[in-house]
């Protein structure tokens, strides 16, 4: 079983879960880009400090939808999204490539690869 991304209902992307504090903080850090998504919750905001590329960063609820998209350049830091539980983050563009909104349902599943 694979986490993988659901845009409502269907798979976009691969994803990979920051399951504990530290890696929460290390991010995307170090890395030449990213296959799928990093979750990141919980998660209010993120920042793009030492990073080598843009990241598409979606902002969803706790109900997963999706309250704000934004592109974020290398060495930038996001307003806080107070109502946002979990943070999405892709390579530059990936979000407008799926198709994902402001108002889209996201799920992070384990589904079979």
């Amino acid at each position: 079983m694979t986490p993988r991304l659901l845009r409502n209902g269907n798979i976009v992307a691969s994803a990979e879960l920051a399951a504990t504090r530290a890696a929460r903080r290390r991010g995307l850090l170090g890395r030449t880009g990213v296959d799928g998504v990093l979750v990141l919750e919980p998660c209010r905001q993120v920042h793009s400090f030492g990073m080598q590329f843009p990241i598409d960063v979606m902002f969803c609820d706790r109900h997963d939808r999706v309250l704000r998209v934004q592109t974020l350049k290398p060495g930038r830091v996001t307003r806080p999204v107070i109502r946002a539980r979990r943070v999405l983050e892709a390579d530059g563009g990936a979000a407008a490539r799926w198709g994902i909104a402001v108002g889209d349902l996201l799920e992070v599943l384990e589904v079979p690869a």
